[in-house]
């Protein structure tokens, strides 16, 4: 069974100062549920922008702009939204991803088995919650016995190390769960990480925490000429991420193994068991990992380890909760970035005090204003914290979106002394301001109605949540974030082609960026042009070559990394594949695109709706991609360079189901719906909403109703529980 749920956090904390029941995250805005689909569908957008920035801040540049407070708060604003509104589960955000991409400088290592994140918890409740969807999706009586283990969610860097034969012959990082960067070389440096072992299985994949102590962290900070540390996670990632190994060896890191990935011979059948093999054969693990047998247990252990945090000597940010019988791990499986049998316990916000010295309206790239809170820079739990989000003009003003009262109905002006929270030790957020403190004379701060990019009209739509340029591809900050979003890593990934350089070709009038289309003709028209790319300030010979190279490179392209890389407001990586997979090829998609019109294309658009994970607010954006002439003439403009991959298959050899769509209707009593969705897809098949045409095999339980009586009109295959099981098995 493979560990892949680790203990990675974004930021300890030291302290522990609560923080009042309206600081937990979320409570400042409405219910979820209560969100219009438009509503919903925009919060997502800003969300999903702020946190994408974050990951990139965090992950791979060691460099957090936001703290982990309200990060978390962010994060599981998107996860309640997204389950409150099953038709934007699969928008652009980081509830499908992992970290962020490898860092350029390393050789990078794909994974033999996914890095996964962890879903948090901040309530007892949500314990509650946590173990009745286990029993649930595993259909166990509620005093069926059940254990877990709980260990203390170290605040460092993700590693994975792999033994073949005992001997360590790769270390790499997180990265984006998938592909991680090769520290090998720095990783062999860190004197608790073994380099040979002995006893083990042939093939091993360890995974772990590399931090640093409080006192290695000050002593390090305290050195002459050192580069000054935002924190010890700061400091170990930028430690062990050294181009040069001799820096690493230099530097005081520690490292905490709490799991595996690849094996060629199981270490146990339980977590406990095999925590303490891990142990045995060499490697340091938490002496404060429990046995629990109860949910009285898991919190009990949480009170005693948050009461020692601040003597530990290392930072923490919760405490991890696993179920302890790999057998059981194994049938709950995961979703697309988290395990279904763990769960981080969070401790309490930290607040402080600060003065907001500013307010900045950013432009995202779907025309979204939002604004930015600057601070004076203060110091929370030891991460030193400077900007917030403010996420929309009713935030600012003192309401939610329906019109009820944030902050006692307080407005936001600049000059305001403010408090913002760490909750769950990830982004920061505003939850109070100090009316006493407010400068004589603060002016209520004016939303703009125009685009401060390209001035053009910022309309809010009624029940929208967010005012938005109309500008479109006109506006500057649209098109070029549209422009970043196709060459970013998650998309084409175009090296030498990043941020920087495409805001220098956006503006350049000799050799201009403004299309992605663009990029693939930009080789000819730099030789037919007097200004050669090469003569110019920052580039050369050899540069000007490896960009068109890399540029080249990229005429191949696989269907879903298409899809996703068109910047179609809520297609995510997530989504893209769904599309992919399910179309196969671009011309098939592409013409289903175009037949989607839920007026004269009805059984396009109900193909597209009946794909698990695609609601109506995607399929009517990305349909309407297609059938808008000046979005559709972009795209054309694009393909025509390309060469389009038709979309990867799982590798799902002898599966009897393998390529064909399935609908489950009716009660299961062997497995819970989730279990046999995620067994489907995972031997190839896919997994409708509804039954059509295209539907291959329907498996009914007692109570199938409508979907059972359409099945038998369309003479499609029905099968019951007990012959679906015999057909998987």
């Amino acid at each position: 069974m493979g560990q892949s749920g680790d203990s990675k956090g974004r930021r300890g904390a030291s302290g522990d100062a609560p923080a009042p029941e309206a600081a937990q995250p979320g409570d400042a805005r409405p219910d979820a549920a209560g969100l219009s689909t438009e509503e919903a569908a925009d919060e997502i957008a800003s969300l999903s922008q702020l946190i994408e920035a974050a990951n990139i801040a965090y992950h791979q540049n060691d460099a957090p702009e936001i703290t982990d407070a309200e990060y978390d708060s962010a994060k599981r604003r998107l996860t309640a939204l997204e389950a409150a509104h099953p038709a934007l589960a699969s928008p652009e955000s980081p509830t499908t991803k992992v970290g962020a991409p490898a860092k350029e400088g390393f050789g990078k290592i794909r994974h033999a088995q996914r890095m996964m994140s962890l879903e948090n918890a901040f309530a007892a409740s949500e314990i509650d919650e946590f173990i009745a969807r286990i029993r649930s999706f595993l259909g166990l009586a509620p005093d069926a016995p059940l254990e877990f283990t709980a260990e203390p969610k170290i605040d460092g860097l993700s590693l994975s190390l792999r033994y073949e034969n005992g001997r360590l012959v790769h270390a790499a990082t997180r990265g984006d769960g998938e592909i991680g960067e090769n520290v090998t070389e720095n990783a062999r440096q860190i004197a608790d990480i073994p380099q040979n072992v002995t006893g083990a299985p042939e093939l091993l994949e360890v995974r772990g925490e590399v931090y640093m102590t409080h006192a290695d962290f000050a002593a390090l900070n305290a050195g002459e000429g050192a580069r000054v540390f935002a924190n010890p996670r700061n400091a170990a990632a930028g430690s062990l991420r050294q181009l040069d190994p001799a820096i690493t060896a230099a530097r005081p890191l520690r490292f905490f193994a709490y799991g595996w990935g690849e094996l060629s011979a199981p270490l146990s059948d339980t977590q406990m068991g095999s925590v303490n093999q891990l142990k045995t054969l060499g490697f340091p693990t938490n002496e404060l990992t429990t046995l629990c047998r109860d949910k009285a247990d898991l919190l009990r252990v949480w009170e005693r380890i948050e009461a020692q945090r601040s003597t530990l000597g290392y930072d923490i940010d919760g405490v991890v909760y696993k179920v302890n019988d790999l057998a059981l791990q194994r049938r709950l499986g995961f979703r697309s970035t988290t395990p279904r049998w763990a769960i981080a316990h969070k401790f309490p916000a930290e607040t402080a005090w600060t003065r907001l010295t500013g307010i900045e309206i950013q432009v995202g790239r779907t025309g979204a204003l939002s604004p930015v809170a600057r601070l004076e820079p203060v110091t929370v739990g030891g991460v030193t914290v400077s900007n917030a989000t403010l996420h929309n003009e009713d935030y600012i003003a003192g309401r939610d979106n329906t019109g009820r009262a944030l902050r006692g109905g307080r407005d936001l002006r600049i000059g305001d002394m403010v408090r913002i929270y760490r909750a769950g030790d990830v982004i920061p957020k505003i939850d109070d301001v100090d009316l006493a403190q407010r400068p004589e004379g603060a002016q209520k701060f004016s939303f703009p109605e125009t685009c401060p990019e390209c001035g053009s009209a910022a309309i809010r739509e009624p029940g929208d949540a967010v005012r938005r340029c109309t500008g479109g591809m006109a506006c500057p900050a649209q098109a070029v974030e549209k422009l970043k979003h196709f060459v970013s890593r998650g998309a084409f990934d175009i090296a030498g082609l990043g941020a920087k350089q495409i805001e220098a070709f956006y503006h350049d009038a000799a050799l201009p960026i403004r299309k992605p289309g663009d990029i693939f003709t930009l080789e000819a028209r730099d030789q037919a042009g007097l200004a050669r790319l090469e003569n110019r300030e920052g580039w050369g010979k050899i540069s000007a070559r490896n960009l068109f190279a890399a540029i080249d490179a990229r005429r191949e392209i696989p269907l879903e990394t298409l899809i996703g890389a068109l910047g179609i407001r809520h297609v995510g990586e997530q989504s893209a594949r769904l599309l992919a997979r399910h179309y196969g090829d671009w011309p098939s998609f592409e013409a289903a695109m175009e037949a989607a019109d839920p007026e004269t294309g009805a059984e396009a658009w109900a193909d597209l709706l009946a794909i698990d994970g695609v609601g109506e607010v995607l399929a009517r954006s990305v349909a309407l991609a297609f059938q808008q002439p000046a979005e559709r003439e972009v795209i054309d403009d694009l393909v025509r360079h390309l060469h389009v991959l038709p979309a990867r298959q799982p590798a799902t050899d002898a599966s009897p189901i393998a390529g064909k769509t399935l609908v489950f209707t009716g009660t299961l009593e062997q497995m819970s719906r989730a279990e046999a969705k995620a067994r489907a897809e995972a031997l190839g098949a896919k997994v409708a909403g509804s039954v059509s045409a295209r539907t291959d095999l329907v498996i009914a339980g007692p109570g199938a109703g409508s979907k059972g009586k359409k099945a038998l009109e369309l003479g499609i295959e029905t099968i019951d529980e007990a012959q679906w099981l015999a057909l998987i098995s």
